[in-house]
């Protein structure tokens, strides 16, 4: 794995309006060789933020090919402004996509989902292509995707104390794997979920998609990337399946094959 610092300088731009503002904190890499090759957009999980292991090594691919790259925070996440139980799929779609605007407006992109990340993904083509840009992803990489996770994957299993705390506080707490503090989820993130649903039809985003998944994840089964992968009959998909893999997929050998994969991205741009 590559130990070459990535910590390009922190720019910020402001989203939304009034007392729906808030501030983003993107770390944009502009390669020498000047524009050309897409643009590698990291779009991370629900409460990571670009300062993790896959993102940083995204941009170290993107200085090693000669290409740019886009890292940023969600609001509520990381360096980003915002409370972070504000958020919603539709707050942060809107955030991902002024980021692409304001960072590669010129530029064809290879979107890089983790996670929440990949659902995000999904939806901001539909939004471009909702625009008439729809040629504008060169690619997909989703890597443990969970796209419409509050209904396929929350509200299924939520316990009747789960259910009263969202009916009387507005949100419900549970344990974390990986922090310390627990994970919140608010009855505002699982209502606009519904509302931003991509399995309900087909998902056809125009480009060609490879999703890594491990079959060891506790947090986003590998038959729902299974799902998915049903759902885009139209796309050149490719899966990856990693027997031994867990939700992070951040060991050296799978770092290996993120990189493998964006690099065959770059190669059919």
């Amino acid at each position: 794995m590559s130990t070459a610092s990535a910590e390009t300088e922190i720019t910020r731009i402001e989203v939304g309006s009034g007392a729906a503002a808030r501030s983003i904190a993107m770390r944009i890499f502009r390669t020498e060789s000047g524009p050309g090759r897409p643009t590698l957009v990291w779009l991370g999980g629900y409460r990571s933020d670009m300062t993790g292991t896959k993102a940083v090594e995204v941009e170290h691919y993107a200085r090693a090919a000669g290409t740019d790259c886009i890292r940023f925070d969600y609001s509520g996440h990381g360096a980003s402004g915002g409370d972070f139980r504000d958020g919603t799929i539709s707050r942060w779609i809107e955030e991902s996509l002024a980021v692409v605007d304001h960072a590669a407006p010129a530029s064809r992109l290879i979107l890089i989902g983790s996670s929440m990340g990949g659902w995000v993904a999904l939806r901001l083509i539909q939004e471009l292509r909702r625009r008439g840009e729809t040629h504008r992803v060169a690619g997909l990489v989703l890597i443990a995707p969970a796209p419409d996770f509050t209904a396929e994957l929350i509200e299924p299993n939520l316990t009747r104390a789960e259910k009263t705390s969202l009916a009387e506080r507005g949100y419900f707490e549970e344990p974390s794997q990986y922090s310390p503090e627990p994970n919140i989820f608010t009855r505002a993130l699982i209502d606009d979920g519904r509302a931003n649903r991509v399995l309900s039809g087909p998902v056809e985003t125009g480009c060609p998609v490879h999703i890594l998944q491990g079959m060891r994840d506790p947090d986003v089964p590998y038959t729902h990337a299974l799902k998915l992968m049903e759902h885009m009959p139209a796309d050149d998909v490719v899966m990856t399946l990693i027997r031994d893999g867990d939700h992070r997929l951040s060991r050296d050998e799978d770092i290996a094959k993120l990189k493998q994969a964006i690099g065959a991205m770059l190669t059919q741009a």
